[in-house]
């Protein structure tokens, strides 16, 4: 509790200090800006920290705003919004400020002047600013409103069909070509538009995939959100059945119940949505699959988070029970901490595990060889696949969002794996 809240003391801090220095450092650009243009930036600045002020305020004063998943998206968008403009500012402001240092320290120790630093008599003390790096800061400053409106209008539902084909050595030859799709957290309660959300479900269904699996946080905190979504889920459908699994999201640890009885009957309701959408829910057991006379083990278990406070519902022990003959198990897994922390050290025999979680941060950068998120400061295994030994991960990017309602550099992904004997 008390690491917690010294965290969130400094965050605070860095937080209000990126606001004045933006401030004071454009405030402070005479001769730099002309008087209308550092009005009008000052002015726009004042605003977006007002504006973040006052959400922050509606979200933490007013129930019924933290609950209405639009207005709640905008209002962490404008405060989002707020911090990267300020945040890229100071990466310029702040390098005019360390040459501006530099020049003065220099100029301590020789008697040549040094250019643009003021002559005696002219009243100050103070190297100017940097003409270029300051309208660089607020050019800078421009590019996160553009990014955020992308990644809200077009990035957040821009969904990208990811193919991945897993060697399996012990794939039995009735399934050699078998074709899995996976979802992974929906997130209903953060969608506002309906028919891009069908869109994403038409291009998986057109997969024709025999099987499908979802791995967890069908909702944010509440089985209400995924209402009006019901009839647009219910169409993701395979031959050899749909599978799925809860996230951390789906048990509602991070709202307030009334009672525990209303937090448990949440989860008794998600719980039916699941049935409700033909989903086959997997709590902690196992189905096998049976074609051509072979078999393969499908292992799914609750929410199992390795790393941060996230809860250990999963139970792999009783999940894993009754599959020890078959020749591959495939595990859903909500976290993809999950697969250092128990699955590759305890069982290594289940072949693939399956997992979302991360979202790739909904931000990033994936050219080529390069692929790069924040999160990855925080998670080994991220997005895509990895490997080791004979063990497969795969983290899907996520088909929804949370927060942030948008994605800049990391769409939305709906996988599709193609199981081949080797």
């Amino acid at each position: 509790m008390v690491r917690s809240l010294f965290s969130l003391l400094v965050f605070l801090f860095v937080v209000l200090f990126i606001e004045w220095y933006v401030l004071q450092a454009v405030k402070n650009a005479e001769g730099v800006l002309s008087p209308g243009l550092r009005k009008t930036v000052v002015t726009l600045l004042w605003t977006l920290s007002l504006a973040s002020v006052g959400s922050i305020l509606l979200m933490v004063l007013v129930p019924a705003v933290r609950d209405a998943g639009t207005l709640r998206n905008f209002l962490i968008s404008l405060i989002f919004i707020n911090f990267m403009v300020k945040l890229f500012m100071t990466v310029f402001l702040f390098i005019d400020d360390f040459v501006r240092l530099i020049r003065w320290i220099a100029g301590q120790f020789t008697t040549t002047p040094v250019a643009d630093t003021p002559q005696p008599g002219t009243g100050t003390n103070l190297i100017p600013r940097s003409e270029f790096l300051v309208k660089t800061a607020i050019i800078a400053g421009s590019l996160p409103v553009i990014g955020v409106g992308y990644g809200i209008i077009v990035g957040a539902h821009d969904y990208r069909i990811r193919r991945v084909t897993l060697n399996l050595p012990n794939l039995p030859k009735s399934f050699d070509g078998v074709k899995i799709g996976q979802l992974s957290d929906i997130h209903s309660g953060s969608f506002f538009n309906k028919t891009a959300v069908r869109g994403g479900v038409d291009m998986l269904m057109r997969e024709k995939a025999d099987v499908v699996f979802f791995t967890g946080d069908l909702v944010n905190n509440v089985a209400k959100e995924v209402a009006d979504y019901m009839s647009i889920f219910r169409h993701v459908k395979a031959p050899m059945g749909v599978y799925s699994t809860l996230g951390n999201h789906d048990y509602g640890d991070y709202v307030q119940w009334p009672s525990i009885a209303a937090k448990k009957q949440n989860l008794l309701t998600l719980m039916e949505a699941h049935k409700e959408l033909g989903w086959d829910l997997l709590m902690n057991e196992n189905r096998i699959l049976s074609q051509g006379g072979d078999t393969l083990a499908i292992i799914g278990i609750e929410n199992y988070g390795a790393r941060g406070n996230f809860a250990k519902y999963g139970k792999l022990a009783p999940a894993y029970e009754g599959t020890q003959e078959a020749p591959v198990k495939l595990l859903l897994s909500h976290d993809p901490s999950h697969w250092d922390a128990q699955v590759r050290t305890e069982y290594p025999d289940i072949d693939v595990m399956f997992a979302g979680h991360t979202h790739g941060m909904q931000f990033g950068v994936e050219v080529g060889n390069i692929k790069w998120s924040p999160v990855q400061y925080v998670y080994e295994q991220w997005a895509g696949l990895y490997q080791k030994g004979k063990q497969y991960l795969y983290v899907n990017r996520g088909f929804g969002y949370i927060g942030f309602p948008g994605r800049v550099g990391m769409p939305p992904e709906i996988t599709i794996f193609t199981l081949k004997a080797v």
